[in-house]
């Protein structure tokens, strides 16, 4: 069944950088298609950090820049992060426009929480931990309310549509089966990142990649594929694969990592001890428990009502017996960020024309090796907005040439894609070695006649392979060159 559509701007996600897009792309034409339905299932409306903005007294955005150039080991694009972290306050403002309630001090300033890898306190949050939640509702809510803008929900994008070589249209397949073929003025990907094609992930389930996999299909440059952040405090739930987040800012207000026998964890690790970058922090809780150590956040002296300032982690630790207020919490690394991804230009166009990608699914180099801790928000908000202007006052590429769809491709059954999980965690998880990558890129490519995710999985461990040094998040144990402290570390 064909749909007639006067051609839109199609966006392949509704999380914060395909709704951001959105509503700067007023008054062209966006539709916006989810796998999801309503407001659950995206990553976005996850986020407890909040958003890292250069607002407070002392603080510029040339120290934020610095902050996110150390945490990002160098291999940022410079020039990208210092466009981000200049617009940040105006994202802030922005936001605050649509509605988003931020948090605010009896003076009516914003309360500005620290994080790790932040020299200051700088990230801003809307109902405590419930940032992510906030921002989401709000703009959805203008999204919903915007005559331009309309929504298919439900729905899994499996092809596009190239004419010639640039990027037309896209075909959906709904629940009950039935597919719809869809033109475009433009496509663009904000599908989100890969946590779920890992083990243990602080992501949903839809978070696997799929947005990124019609992307490789499609012949679009891929970038940084090797860095995959993970974050070193999920709540350890054994044999659950999406676990609940438990925020940074916990560390940022006071908690510390300690073993099971209430010893400080990152002593003599790093000299920023539990507000390390999390890439730093995530490999010494991973090592912890190689050595069959289990490790606790202690955040009983943490101060203030956990209703006000992290009702997301009192909730989720309640629901599991813990009380975080009166006993430590139990931790694991988890696959959080992919700083990877397709390769994008300052306004999000890939090297397929037509094509554009936004937010997790895009590679821009703001990130480099490993992200700043409240930078995702603040880049999806920023970029979304950004590209959304741009095609506002951009016909669509010339629809010149012969006609044909790109698949996407059967995906694996679910029995394959647990081994698929568990292969990327052993192998390409906090710690990594040539042998375990080697081994791992053997099975991927074996089983990358399967199904999608596992060629998809290949890209990474072959990126991860082929970087033989240790860099942002990206750590070789066989890298001999590594840092002194925490070699030491692992031997202790």
């Amino acid at each position: 069944m064909r749909e007639a559509i006067v051609e839109p701007i199609v966006v392949v996600g509704a999380g914060i950088a395909g709704l951001s897009l959105a509503l700067a792309a007023a008054p062209a034409p966006v539709l916006l298609l989810s796998r999801s339905v309503g407001d659950g299932g995206k990553a976005s409306g996850m986020a407890q950090g909040g958003i890292a903005a250069a607002i407070g007294a002392g603080d510029s955005p040339a120290a934020h820049a610095h902050d996110t150039l150390v945490a990002g080991a160098g291999h940022n694009d410079a020039a990208r992060v210092h466009w981000l972290c200049a617009q940040a306050p105006a994202a802030i403002a922005w936001l605050a426009s649509l509605g988003v309630a931020f948090d605010r001090a009896a003076d009516g300033r914003l309360q500005l929480g620290r994080e790790g890898g932040h020299g200051v306190a700088r990230i801003v949050h809307a109902g405590g931990d419930a940032s992510g939640a906030r921002v989401m509702q709000a703009l959805r809510e203008r999204a919903r309310a915007a005559a331009h803008v309309h929504w298919r929900e439900g729905v899994d994008v499996e092809a596009l549509l190239l004419r010639g070589q640039a990027a037309r249209g896209v075909r959906v397949r709904a629940g009950d089966g039935s597919t719809c073929e869809i033109m475009a003025r433009a496509v663009v990907l904000a599908s989100g990142g890969i946590g779920a094609l890992f083990a243990r992930t602080s992501n949903p389930p839809g978070a696997d990649g799929s947005g990124l996999a019609l992307g490789i299909a499609a012949g679009a440059q891929l970038r940084d594929m090797e860095f995959v952040q993970f974050h070193p405090t999920a709540l350890d739930l054994p044999g659950v694969h999406c676990l609940p987040l438990i925020t940074e800012a916990l560390r940022g207000a006071g908690a510390r990592l300690c073993d099971e026998h209430g010893s400080p964890l990152m002593d003599g690790i790093d000299p920023r001890g539990d507000l390390a970058p999390r890439d730093v922090v995530s490999r010494a809780v991973w090592r912890a428990a190689q050595r069959g150590q289990r490790v606790l956040l202690d955040a009983r002296k943490v101060a203030g009502d956990w209703h006000e300032r992290f009702p997301t982690v009192l909730a989720s630790c309640r629901q599991h017996g813990i009380d975080p207020r009166e006993q430590p919490i139990p931790v694991t690394p988890a696959a959080h960020f992919h700083m990877g991804g397709l390769a994008v230009d300052a306004d999000g166009n890939t090297s397929v024309p037509g094509l554009h990608a936004i937010g997790e699914v895009a590679c821009n180099g703001v990130h480099g090796g490993n992200r700043l801790a409240s930078n995702s928000l603040l880049e999806g908000v920023l970029c979304g907005r950004r590209l959304g202007t741009a095609l506002a006052m951009r016909d669509g590429w010339p629809a010149r040439g012969s006609s044909r769809w790109i698949e996407r491709g059967t995906g694996l059954d679910e029995h394959r894609l647990r081994w698929l999980r568990q292969l990327l965690w052993n192998a390409a998880g906090p710690v990594r070695t040539r042998r375990d990558l080697a081994d791992a890129w053997a099975a991927c490519l074996q089983a990358g006649r399967e199904g999608w995710q596992a060629r998809l999985a290949g890209a990474i461990v072959q990126a991860a392979l082929r970087r033989d040094r240790s860099l942002g998040a990206h750590w070789r144990e066989d890298d001999t060159s590594a840092s002194i402290p925490e070699r030491m570390a692992v031997r202790a």
